[in-house]
């Protein structure tokens, strides 16, 4: 019986980091949250989403839809329209992340201040 630890590559943190990576990248939980409220069309995506350019979000979404995380559906007119929806998978994902917001506005005057705090006594 092979015993696993948290740390160990084959598997437990190891996992978890990888997924964690690419969550925590720049764009993921601003795109996935902002589709949490119903499908966009690409350039509507892209307005909501401060900052983005559009290369970054075409990478964006092509892996969120890679790793199921939503669903890309052309119309038929011309030009193409293409809309972006999430999964359920997705939508899952958009409720950890809205939480994990509300935790960071809900404690980021004491994380300033802890900031603060150690950067005074280390100068």
């Amino acid at each position: 019986m092979q015993v696993t630890t948290p740390h160990d590559e084959t598997g437990g943190c190891a996992d978890i980091a990888r997924h964690l990576g690419w969550i925590g990248g720049r764009w993921t939980l601003p795109v996935i949250v902002t589709l949490d409220a119903g499908p966009l069309r690409f350039n509507q995506l892209r307005r909501a989403v401060a900052g983005i350019s559009q290369q970054m979000l075409t990478r964006t979404l092509r892996a969120l839809e890679r790793d199921g995380m939503l669903t890309r559906t052309v119309h038929p007119s011309v030009p193409p329209q293409v809309e972006y929806a999430l999964t359920d998978l997705g939508r899952s994902l958009a409720e950890q992340g809205m939480q994990l917001g509300a935790w960071v506005r809900a404690n980021q005057p004491l994380i300033d201040a802890q900031r603060r705090q150690f950067d005074d006594q280390h100068r």
